[in-house]
């Protein structure tokens, strides 16, 4: 199975009052989002990161991190990657690194970027674009401007557990009807 989620933010003492997460400290906070992840995703399943793992430089805590939790792991680099300059990291903890990322999913695009895009490749096509960046504080705003094939999955808004595919594609579905487009 895959799964996804964005913005996790490990360690960042600040994001429980930035993006009014409804943890009393970091640990909590930490300790909820492990044992949600891995609660939802098995070992053998692809987890694609999409940004902001961890607001740490520090490549030994985001080894000791990526350790704790299952699945096999995909980054799509956010603005806090920081970590990923530190000799120290080990890079062999993804299984690829990228900016950006495109597949296909039972006859659905995926576009997969850290920051929302309002129009993406294969937009007049069945295609879904997932993103973080945004957290949950403009989340109205934002739910607005794309379209209803754009998922948002940081743990804002998902609530804190990895979200699967086939979740997006129901959920996505109820919200609009494929059409198809003819060239």
């Amino acid at each position: 199975m895959k799964y996804f989620i964005a913005d996790p933010h490990f360690g960042h003492v600040n994001i429980l009052q930035l993006s009014n997460r409804p943890f009393n400290t970091i640990q909590e906070h930490d300790d909820t989002l492990i044992k949600n992840w891995n609660n939802a995703v098995k070992p053998t399943d692809e987890i694609y990161i999409l940004g902001d793992l961890t607001m740490s430089k520090d490549g030994k805590y985001a080894n000791s991190l990526l350790s704790k939790l299952n699945g096999r792991k995909y980054l799509i680099i956010g603005n806090h990657e920081n970590y990923l300059n530190d000799t120290a990291f080990d890079k062999s903890q993804y299984v690829w690194i990228k900016d950006y990322y495109e597949f296909n999913y039972k006859t659905i695009k995926f576009v997969l970027f850290h920051y929302p895009i309002l129009e993406w490749n294969g937009y007049f096509r069945k295609s879904i674009h997932l993103y973080g960046h945004v957290h949950n504080t403009r989340q109205p705003y934002f739910e607005s401007i794309m379209d209803k094939r754009a998922k948002n999955v940081g743990v804002d808004i998902i609530n804190y557990t990895p979200i699967s595919i086939d979740t997006i594609i129901d959920e996505i579905g109820r919200a609009h009807v494929w059409t198809p487009v003819t060239d």
